[in-house]
């Protein structure tokens, strides 16, 4: 049981989170081997469970996060902070491989694997996850108001060409997510390597700019909530919240391929306690922790066991937690390279440059 004092720390801790964008729970000197440092997306762990954890283990945790993956590479790289455990991005998994920056993971120490779906296993990413194993899960498709777009149907890539969407289109700010729009249109891979098809991909996306009303971050979130567009290309976490603020929206993934995307847990190489690493990883795949955690981040589960005690209604839901059948036209982004990376970025630097 927490002392008063604690709880006062773990208090302000929170407070100084709302503050700075990033939170400590209970940033007091320890002896070495009783602090876990996390490093995390933000909002995306439910702050009782890590208390939970503290209290269960005796392990203090330092809990930070930032906004982006390549933002936290850079961190990790440099080596100023020694996290113990990272939440990437799958693509980001495979580059910090690839730099022997992760260390393999000691799956006896993660019993609870067991409750991760045979289908979120294995991935081209992660072969084995040797070094990874799955945190949530998603996909990138539209989210649309019904009632403004009635009679269009986005189960069709191609109806974001559809002349009556006119500047009412807002695109996720991501070089990937857009130009696999164009891709997935023309029956391309999100994978794309070839140069004409990628050329092809970003002439079509040209063809889409008069509908496009803006390439924007977190700011499509409250434009969608008060219906200043009719849809919207976004993750599907993404549009989950959005939904929950505004019940008339509604989210399609487009027939024809769309991305499949994870978020992650590794222990980087630099990691000082990996003993707690694992067992935070392990209380994380716990099955009542599971649900806990997804009920309160809100985006798909890969816990088969957690996803077991979700209410009927949302484990229903194939908007979110699509068909097998569906998730085999879906594609993980591979790492694709410095080199074919810089492509993707400049054709996509090329078609915002026709929208202004």
């Amino acid at each position: 049981m927490k002392s008063i004092v604690s709880m006062i720390l773990a208090a302000i801790g929170i407070g100084a989170l709302i503050l700075f964008g990033t939170r400590f729970i209970n940033p007091v000197p320890n002896e070495e081997g009783n602090v876990l440092h996390v490093y995390n997306w933000g909002e995306y762990i439910d702050p009782e469970l890590l208390a939970q954890f503290e209290e269960e283990t005796g392990i203090r945790v330092i809990y930070e996060t930032f906004d982006s993956n390549e933002a936290m590479k850079v961190k990790v790289d440099q080596g100023g902070t020694n996290y113990d455990v990272v939440f990437p991005s799958e693509y980001m998994v495979e580059k910090m491989v690839a730099e022997d920056m992760l260390l393999p993971l000691d799956h006896e120490q993660i019993p609870n694997m067991k409750n991760i779906g045979d289908n979120f296993l294995d991935q081209p990413f992660d072969p084995g996850n040797t070094y990874s194993l799955p945190y949530f899960w998603g996909t990138v498709g539209v989210l649309f108001h019904p009632e403004t777009t009635e009679g269009l149907d986005f189960s069709d890539w191609d109806t974001l060409w559809d002349a009556r969407l006119e500047n009412d289109i807002l695109m996720v700010d991501g070089a990937r997510e857009v130009m696999g729009v164009g891709l997935a249109s023309l029956g391309y891979s999100q994978n794309e390597t070839d140069m004409d098809a990628l050329r092809q991909a970003e002439e079509k996306l040209e063809a889409l700019g008069p509908n496009i009303r803006g390439i924007v971050g977190d700011e499509i979130a409250a434009m969608m909530e008060v219906n200043e567009a009719k849809a919207a290309v976004v993750w599907s976490g993404m549009a989950q919240d959005i939904m929950w603020e505004n019940e008339a929206l509604d989210f399609t993934v487009p027939e024809g391929g769309s991305n499949l995307w994870f978020d992650t847990m590794v222990i980087p190489k630099t990691a000082q306690n990996v003993e707690g690493a694992h067992q935070f990883m392990n209380f994380l795949l716990d099955a009542e922790n599971g649900a806990q955690n997804t009920e309160w981040v809100g985006y798909a589960t890969p816990n088969e066991a957690a996803y077991q005690l979700l209410d009927e209604e949302v484990r229903q839901d194939e908007r979110f937690y699509p068909r097998p059948e569906q998730q085999e036209e879906l594609e993980v982004y591979r790492n694709l390279g410095p080199e074919m990376i810089s492509k993707y970025n400049e054709l996509f630097l090329k078609f915002k440059m026709t929208l202004e």
